[in-house]
């Protein structure tokens, strides 16, 4: 990321989150479907998540986030288990302008994660490596989708790109209303991308 794009990201009027400011009135506020399968007997909760870029750049939340087996999987199945963040940082999250993000509660705790790679050029970014623990699931799929749009829009993209597993149907719904639009499917995942540029 450039220093210019790093100032971007910070708002030296509230500090490290990005829900104050322009984002905040953009804040969703939905009840909806959960963004992992394994969630859809859990009764929606509302609740509202701000973002905090990771910087500086710290994976300790992350390791605490991805503890289980089955959520590093999920988020990356190529990964090792335990979570290694030397691994984190040389070879998931490595490029110069990758840009990764926490989702944090009211209370400012870590609830969630995604990044933002550039794609094919800097103003197309690719979603990945998207997570929400459990405890803030429900709801929590529309915001994230939501604060994912704003900061690659901070970051000067106008479209961000994304794959999706095609038996997650809770996140093709998610993405789906949020205006992403199914490119294709191959090897049981679908390739979407949402424009607004």
């Amino acid at each position: 990321m450039t220093p210019e794009g790093a100032d971007r990201l910070r708002d030296a009027s509230c500090g490290r989150l990005w829900a104050c400011g322009r984002l905040k009135r953009r804040l969703v506020r939905a009840r909806g479907a959960p963004i992992f399968p394994d969630d859809t007997a859990m009764e929606p909760l509302v609740s509202d998540l701000a973002l905090r870029p990771n910087v500086p750049f710290d994976l300790a939340p992350l390791a605490r986030l991805l503890v289980a087996a089955d959520d590093l999987a999920l988020v990356n199945p190529n990964a090792k288990h335990p979570f290694d963040p030397l691994e984190w940082r040389e070879k998931w999250l490595n490029e110069a302008d990758d840009a990764s993000f926490y989702l944090v509660d009211a209370t400012g705790r870590e609830v969630g994660f995604f990044a933002l790679r550039v794609g094919i050029g800097p103003e197309v970014r690719h979603l990945v490596y998207v997570f929400v623990e459990a405890a803030a699931r429900g709801g929590a799929g529309a915001q994230l989708a939501a604060l994912a749009e704003q900061a690659a829009r901070d970051l000067g993209a106008i479209s961000v790109t994304l794959k999706v597993e095609l038996d997650n149907e809770p996140a093709l719904r998610v993405y789906e209303a949020a205006g992403y639009e199914e490119l294709g499917r191959r090897n049981g995942m679908a390739t979407m991308r949402r424009d607004w540029g």
